[in-house]
């Protein structure tokens, strides 16, 4: 599975407004500077999350974004699904809506397992969580395995 840049640029967008200390609007200028964001590309980022109902935008001199819900109730799936589209998908098709025969067959459960296992950690995960630096125990061990970036 691959992040791409824009998923891990909304992310990173979503948790500097979950780690906000005050309830006042970020500027997405601020956003891209404290991330490293492309100030261009972060925009376009912004508009979709506030399309998909993840975050505010309020307009004049006080203006800027802030998160449309609390941060413990927007999972890491669902800012990954508002700027990038389903989290797994095979040749753009969800794996439900594929069909493989011969020795592939069984290519089909394999895709639903993949996509059922990264639902189960992004959808497990909030925002909050993040940003206050406490996964849940399950994703922790996982990350902690020794071999979890290790190349085979």
């Amino acid at each position: 599975m691959r992040i791409s840049a824009r998923a891990d640029y909304a992310v990173r967008a979503a948790l500097q407004l979950a780690a906000s200390q005050n309830d006042a609007p970020l500027k997405a200028e601020a956003i891209a500077d404290a991330q490293d964001i492309p100030h261009k590309f972060l925009e376009g980022i912004l508009n979709d999350m506030r399309r998909g109902g993840l975050v505010l935008s309020q307009r004049g001199g006080n203006g800027g974004y802030r998160l449309a819900k609390p941060a413990r109730s927007i999972t890491i799936a669902d800012v990954i699904r508002v700027v990038d589209g389903p989290l797994v998908s095979v040749r753009g098709v969800r794996p439900p809506d594929l069909s493989y025969t011969g020795p592939a067959t069984s290519l089909l459960p394999l895709w639903v397992a993949l996509r059922a296992n990264v639902r189960e950690i992004l959808d497990g995960v909030t925002l909050a969580d993040v940003a206050a630096s406490e996964l849940p125990a399950h994703v922790s061990e996982l990350a902690e395995a020794t071999d979890a970036w290790v190349n085979p």
